[in-house]
């Protein structure tokens, strides 16, 4: 139980932040609020595939950060929460960014969760929903604009990492879905939350319960995405670059990041803690159970 003098003391640190930036208040309360997730990051790590790896280009501003686990369509693995949360404490640090684009190796974002990782952690579930929260909040906090370059099947867990970058650039030959209900789970990684601040209540719900795997005429349709690449393109990661640099990345670094700050302040200023730890909470109580076993016995995902 906190007594009044800790109060006092918790009070007088708040205002404190508050008096030195507007921007940075909402952010410097989340990161007070923030948990220990140390011994998370310990266990996660011993579930071993795959990596994220991070180019930062100081001349242009643009940051790759780009999934790899080829093999298993850069589904994620412990191991892969790990590598992609350093990434965002690097990028935290990166003064001259602009931009960030999220990818994957081979021409696949992300189709989910690594299985053999999810058939071994089925007792983990909330534990690693807290890790894979924290990192995609800070991942969509960044003071850079970013962007998920939807490529292959986007699947699951792939369709949660697009939502946490701020626009979503997808191939013509792609699909997205939300397709968790069909794995007998609720959302893992924030998307609930985030769709619904995106898109409004009713999209999230016929998204997230429906299942529907979308083309790209339907996700633009819908408002997922907000740039299909043409047909006829040789480099689509280029030419995600290219939409980057042309819509967003042309003005003041300092100024295009105190904008971007302005934005993340004036979101967290709602209480997305709340709606995270709901989230994780009804996702932990899915996550191992009887619904979700069967639907990895039948390996229905890609069906």
């Amino acid at each position: 139980m906190c007594t009044r003098a800790t109060n006092k003391v918790l009070h007088g640190v708040l205002k404190q932040l508050k008096s030195q930036s507007n921007v940075t208040f909402a952010r410097s309360v989340y990161y007070l609020n923030r948990p220990n997730l140390q011994p998370i990051r310990t266990q996660l790590a011993t579930f071993e595939g795959g990596s994220v790896e991070l180019e930062m280009d100081n001349s242009s501003g643009i940051a790759v950060l780009t999934l790899s686990n080829p093999r298993r369509l850069n589904s994620m693995t412990g191991k892969m929460m790990v590598d992609m949360a350093d990434c965002v404490g690097e990028l935290e640090l990166w003064k001259e960014g602009k931009g960030l684009i999220m990818c994957g190796e081979g021409g696949n974002l992300c189709s989910g969760g690594d299985l053999t990782f999810v058939r071994k952690a089925l007792h983990y579930g909330e534990e690693m929903a807290a890790y894979q929260h924290d990192t995609l909040t800070r991942l969509l906090n960044l003071p850079l604009i970013s962007v998920a370059l939807v490529q292959g099947h986007t699947l699951g867990g792939g369709a949660e990492l697009s939502t946490a970058c701020d626009y979503r650039v997808m191939s013509p030959s792609a699909k997205i879905g939300f397709v968790q209900i069909k794995m007998g789970l609720t959302t893992a990684w924030g998307a609930a939350t985030r769709l619904t601040r995106l898109l409004g209540r009713r999209k999230a719900i016929d998204l997230l319960c429906s299942a529907r795997i979308l083309l790209p005429s339907a996700a633009f349709h819908e408002g997922l995405v907000d740039y299909v690449i043409p047909r006829i393109c040789d480099d689509e990661l280029q030419e995600t670059k290219n939409w980057l640099m042309r819509n967003f990345c042309n003005y003041d670094t300092s100024i295009m990041r105190a904008i971007k700050s302005l934005v993340v302040n004036a979101d967290l200023s709602m209480d997305m803690s709340v709606a995270l730890d709901n989230e994780r909470k009804l996702f932990a109580q899915t996550w191992g159970g009887p619904v979700q076993r069967k639907a990895l016995d039948a390996n229905i995902k890609h069906k």
